[in-house]
């Protein structure tokens, strides 16, 4: 049997998540965190994620953050780690051209969209 949509959704974002955490050696969450503020934004921003608080903890940590903005070590990490995210991508996006993805990704907008108006 042909598997449906939210198979595929829920699968991929299982999968992105284990093979990013092994890429990054990080947590996905703590990337969306740093990637967040390093382009002068602030963590709550992500707050419909779960686990943005815990990130916070660990990049703080780390001394990549101090009361959520980026320190210089924290900047240093993240033009280190958004290398690796770039071929992350590429990795995960082999086969797939441009339009496809945008019409995936405006698929998918459209369905959460049907599913969130009021």
């Amino acid at each position: 049997m042909e598997k449906h949509i939210g198979y595929w959704v829920k699968n991929l974002d299982t999968v992105l998540e284990s093979a990013m955490d092994d890429a990054l050696q990080m947590s996905r969450r703590e990337w969306q965190v740093l990637n967040t503020v390093a382009h002068d934004a602030r963590p709550e921003e992500l707050a419909p994620f779960p686990g943005v608080g815990e990130a916070v903890e660990r990049l703080t940590a780390r001394g990549w953050l101090v009361d959520s903005r980026i320190t210089e070590a924290g900047r240093a990490a993240h033009a280190e780690i958004a290398e690796r995210v770039r071929g992350f991508r590429q990795r995960v996006g082999a086969g797939v051209t441009p339009e496809d993805y945008q019409v995936t990704v405006d698929v998918l907008r459209r369905m959460a969209a049907n599913l969130t108006a009021s």
